[in-house]
């Protein structure tokens, strides 16, 4: 049995850099620096675990349906690997918005930024 998957969304540069945790815990990290690239692995293979920022659509980019950065894919996420557990980081900033889209996806936990290896370790049945 292959271990289990995480896709790593990382959009900034505020995005920690969990690969050696997940190597420690036996985890496969597959790393995506856009939304559209992360959807279109989406479709090709389906992660055990999903580690993302999110980004309140304080402008006009998300106008109307969308809360923020992560709608798109996490409602693909529900089509292509309903079973992933999603861990969302949050900054301050951001923080008032998440429960928006808190209520129109699950999430598995929230993880206030910056966040380090122990925030996310006992998450990921490592700890």
């Amino acid at each position: 049995m292959a271990a289990p998957l995480v896709f790593s969304i990382v959009e900034s540069l505020s995005h920690p850099d969990f690969s050696r945790l997940f190597q420690r815990l036996g985890l496969r990290e597959a790393r995506f620096h856009s939304m559209r690239k992360a959807i279109a692995a989406l479709k090709k293979q389906q992660p055990d675990w999903v580690i993302a920022e999110f980004f309140y659509g304080f402008g006009n980019n998300y106008a109307g349906a969308n809360v923020g950065n992560l709608d798109v894919f996490l409602s693909s996420l529900q089509k292509y690997a309903p079973g992933a557990r999603v861990i969302v980081l949050v900054d301050a900033n951001n923080r008032p918005h998440v429960a928006k889209l808190q209520a129109r996806f699950e999430l598995h936990a929230l993880i206030a930024q910056p966040a380090g290896e122990a925030d996310l370790e006992t998450l990921l049945g490592g700890g």
